[in-house]
């Protein structure tokens, strides 16, 4: 294959200096999203086998009365 390597061509320098810095920041954006969401899935199970011997009732905005 003749022509410059893909590093020194125009499309691959856009690759490695925004497509792929990108991609890096959503994947860890991405990475942070999911701890958060783990965390509180942890959470609302801990609470859930705490309180396992109580009913729960969801709470509806429905039955209540604006002033």
């Amino acid at each position: 294959m003749s022509g410059p390597a893909f590093f020194q061509s125009y499309m691959g320098q856009r690759f490695y200096e925004s497509t792929m810095p990108n991609l890096v920041r959503e994947l860890k954006r991405l990475n942070d999203n999911m701890e958060r969401l783990v965390a509180v899935a942890e959470q609302l199970t801990e609470q859930k086998e705490s309180s396992s011997a109580e009913p729960v009732h969801p709470t509806t905005t429905e039955d209540s009365e604006e002033p």
